[in-house]
């Protein structure tokens, strides 16, 4: 069994190749998990500046196959050449796996550091994959790591608790290109201090919203600015979903025939959907009318909501993922370290982990063996003693004799596979018992332990196929 990733995001590439590449995600994993090929299992982690697949295959000799069959899935869904497609994604195997994917977790590698949503949306990846019956084992415990290490870095270092998020990021960017809104009037209390419980509104009270979209991003944007004093909210969904985003978390819903006019009040304009129909500079020339007002449009979605050419218009700006990663603050030179160290910690764990598993098989191979033989031995007593009390005192003093034998056996193999050391364990099974187990065979064990489902079990049984 070996863990393996393909990685394309922001650090490496532009965001249009991103996004080129993870259109149609939820296909190509459809694609890839349904078709006959050497990937055992697949998780998909898709977001709004990185398209990253993490996936096992039975053994090392089997990557490369896996690898191109994935880069095949993504070319045929979205028309790019393979070779473009191959050239983009970046190939992680052994440590370098669970290492990227604890920083992804952690927010080390956000456009933001220390951005709060990328945990989330890395469970969200493990829960899909679950319900799609197309994870494995060690896949399920690898994003589990990545969950607890992001909590324990939330929990150890002051990394994100300023709770900075691109969404944030971008606020406080629009913030500071609408004009300034005038003083509120403050109750004044003894001595003219302010009123207790009468605080003064957030940056953007009294600001007219249109949020573009209804999935977790756009959640994230109705958050903050509802906690921003923004309360006039509009919320439009090209799939219709709007009514029940604002049904759970307030807002008005608008359609295609109310958004033109919500467009016209609006001062700010979020788009978090990703649709096919991107707004261009015409149709919102059309919708504002004889509006004036300052309108900051802020482009979140890696596929995009407006056109660049609406930053043309008079009093519009523009913000996108790349300038809200160039105006981003950054971390402590400290913190980064701190939790770099706790990244480094969790994936030497991990790896320990996943090392000392690798021999399960041969454990349960000699045990196997070893109560064959002692089965063997008691049905002889039986048929000598018959079942009687000294019968049943035999078995006992055997089983608790053959249980101790294998103690030590037991312990160290896990010992050796802990140290990355199988081949003498096999070795000695082989010497001393004739078992011959070779890590294929213990690779398509762990790879046939995946969860049962509709991908799952077609691979298990393509798998199987093969090794025979």
């Amino acid at each position: 069994m070996v863990l393996f990733s393909l990685v394309a995001s922001h650090s490496d590439l532009d965001l249009e190749t991103v996004a080129r590449l993870s259109a149609g995600a939820a296909a190509v994993s459809a694609d890839i998990t349904q078709g006959g090929n050497d990937v055992a299992g697949l998780v998909t982690l898709a977001t709004c500046n990185r398209y990253e697949l993490y996936a096992q295959a039975p053994s090392a000799d089997h990557v490369e196959s896996a690898r191109s069959s994935i880069v095949a899935a993504i070319s045929s869904r979205t028309g790019l050449a393979e070779s473009e497609v191959s050239a983009a994604l970046a190939t992680h195997v052994g440590p370098e796996v669970p290492r990227h994917l604890f920083a992804v977790s952690t927010g080390l590698d956000s456009a933001v550091v220390g951005e709060r949503e990328i945990a989330g949306q890395v469970r969200r990846a493990l829960s899909s994959a679950e319900e799609e019956g197309v994870t494995t084992p060690p896949l399920v415990r690898l994003f589990q790591a990545a969950a607890k290490t992001a909590k324990d870095v939330g929990a150890q270092t002051a990394l994100g608790r300023r709770g900075m998020s691109i969404v944030s990021v971008a606020l406080d960017l629009a913030a500071e290109l609408q004009e300034a809104p005038p003083e509120p009037a403050v109750t004044a209390g003894p001595h003219g201090a302010p009123q207790p419980g009468t605080a003064r509104p957030g940056p953007l009270a009294g600001k007219t919203a249109v949020l573009f979209g209804t999935g977790a991003y756009a959640g994230a944007a109705m958050a903050q600015l509802t906690q921003r004093g923004c309360t006039n909210i509009f919320v439009y969904s090209a799939s219709g979903r709007a009514e029940t985003f604002t049904a759970s978390r307030g807002g008005t819903a608008v359609d295609d025939g109310t958004l033109a006019a919500a467009v016209a009040q609006a001062s700010l304009l979020l788009g978090c959907s990703g649709s096919d129909h991107k707004i261009t500079r015409d149709e919102l020339a059309s919708m504002r009318q004889e509006s004036s007002g300052q309108l900051t449009a802020i482009d979140l979605a890696l596929t995009h909501d407006f056109e660049p050419d609406v930053a043309e218009l008079p009093g519009v700006d523009l913000l996108t993922l790349e300038t809200v990663r160039q105006a981003a603050p950054a971390e402590q030179e400290s913190t980064l370290a701190e939790a770099a160290a706790l990244v480094a910690e969790a994936t030497a764990k991990f790896e320990q982990t996943q090392n000392a598993r690798a021999l399960d098989h041969a454990i349960v191979a000699l045990r196997k063996h070893t109560m064959s033989v002692l089965d063997d031995e008691l049905a002889k007593v039986r048929k000598q003693h018959g079942c009687t009390a000294a019968t049943a005192e035999v078995e006992f003093a055997m089983r608790r004799m053959v249980k101790q034998l294998l103690h030590i056996p037991t312990v160290r193999a896990k010992d050796l596979a802990a140290a990355g050391d199988t081949e003498s364990y096999l070795a000695a099974l082989d010497v001393l018992y004739g078992l011959k187990v070779s890590p294929e065979v213990i690779g398509s064990a762990v790879a046939a332990a995946a969860p049962a489902g509709p991908a799952s079990a077609a691979q298990a049984a393509h798998h199987g196929a093969a090794s025979a």
